[in-house]
């Protein structure tokens, strides 16, 4: 759920950072007071130099994402003493001018609803690099009233966040670009989960600015100096068990191949997201403080042992990209590309019994081979007959590494 919630919340960073007020009479500093609040896990804080209110239409005006200095514990006010200012902003901040919101309603719980939240287009340069973006909005922005529930309604929810064409520049030419890049998320009827996914499209890669000399020609020979692609991703949270189903994250490259990834995990609750958040936060405080930080990563490791593997699969579709390597790799070697296949098949027994994979080396050798001899698909499978405890996973691979395998239920496969 973490990758849901971050991705997610970085476009609504550039796009999601200025939401309204409405209903009753609309007030835009108690809007603003609950974005940031909604925010605060991010470290971030959303400013304006003015808010405009017209009807259930509202508008801030010179918007700013500003980091905040994350602090581990906030000072606790005596008895009868106010309580203490937030904590200091730091001074690097991103501009994102005047932000559009329209359909704005104030609910009685406290909560905002926003129809749709419009971004003027981002124009970050330096001398020689710049990061352009387009047609920003958000659709459905829902804005809660509480941040310590126990349910969905204690987040903030983007049914729909929408950008248009992505630049990223870099001496004058364009390294990085995607035509467009949607998600959407939807809460069921009883609150009980919360369905996502998202696409980018037109996503292209530029590798001709790669500075070794030896990289770009390799590069060049294996046909990924100019990469085109889309990436999908689709899945669902449990709120009660935490389970998290990524069941589809995909990046499709033309003339290269088609990685899919999915997993299942249980055990990933709200409040165990909020207690990672905020151990998180304590890490970046105590960076610099080598023993805090250390207990922080321990802390950090005893909250990840509450979850428990459901099940994972990862699955490469070759469009090409396998061929191409076996041939750079003979032309080194100055033999042909069959005699490269050759030794790739006699390598892998070896590597894999280093690896201490027991059982399993024999099948996953046979799957390369029949990969090797005819490049189509290579999947490897994890499918446990229950729930495995993550404190398991990590025993049987410090202490009986050819064990977990058969703990994991892994399965190699390939052309299926």
């Amino acid at each position: 759920m973490t990758l849901f919630i971050s991705a997610r919340r970085l476009m609504a960073a550039t796009a999601v950072f200025i939401l309204p007020v409405s209903a009753h009479a609309l007030d835009g500093k108690d809007l603003l007071a609950k974005i940031n609040a909604a925010y605060g896990a991010d470290n971030v804080a959303l400013s304006v130099a003015s808010i405009d209110v017209k009807g259930d239409d509202m508008t801030f005006h010179a918007a700013r994402i500003t980091p905040l200095k994350p602090a581990p514990e906030p000072a606790q006010p005596a008895p009868g003493q106010p309580a203490p200012p937030p904590p200091a902003p730091q001074a690097t901040s991103l501009s994102l001018g005047d932000i559009e919101l329209k359909g704005v309603t104030a609910n009685d719980d406290g909560s905002y609803d926003i129809d749709r939240v419009e971004f003027q287009p981002l124009d970050m340069q330096t001398q020689k690099d710049s990061i352009k973006a387009s047609d920003l909005y958000l659709e459905g922005v829902t804005i809660p009233g509480k941040t310590s529930g126990k349910d969905l309604s204690s987040l903030m929810i983007c049914e729909k966040a929408h950008s248009g064409p992505v630049t990223v520049t870099e001496n004058g030419k364009v390294v990085f670009a995607i035509a467009s890049a949607d998600s959407n998320t939807s809460i069921e009827d009883d609150g009980a989960s919360l369905d996502f996914d998202a696409a980018v499209k037109g996503l292209k890669l530029d590798m001709t600015t790669v500075p070794d000399p030896k990289q770009r020609d390799m590069l060049e020979k294996l046909n990924l100096v100019h990469l085109d692609g889309d990436m999908t991703m689709q899945g669902n949270w449990e709120l009660q068990s935490g389970t998290l189903d990524l069941d589809s994250l995909d990046f499709d490259f033309a003339n290269v191949g088609k990685l899919s990834v999915a997993f299942s995990f249980s055990g990933y609750t709200l409040d165990l997201m909020r207690q990672l958040q905020e151990t998180a936060r304590t890490m970046q405080v105590t960076a610099a403080d080598k023993q805090a930080n250390q207990a922080a990563s321990l802390a950090m490791f005893g909250l990840l042992q509450q979850l428990s593997f459901e099940d994972a699969d990862i699955r490469f579709e070759d469009h090409g990209l396998t061929n191409r390597a076996l041939a750079y790799s003979a032309s080194e070697r100055n033999i042909a590309p069959k005699d490269m296949a050759q030794i790739v098949k006699a390598m892998v027994p070896l590597m894999l019994a280093q690896a201490k994979l027991g059982d399993l080396q024999n099948s996953v050798s046979a799957a390369v081979n029949t990969f090797i001899d005819n490049p189509k698909s290579l999947e490897i499978a994890a499918e446990p007959e229950n729930p495995v405890p993550l404190p398991l996973i990590i025993g049987a691979a410090m202490g009986a590494p050819s064990s977990l395998p058969k703990v994991l239920g892994v399965k190699v496969t390939a052309n299926q």
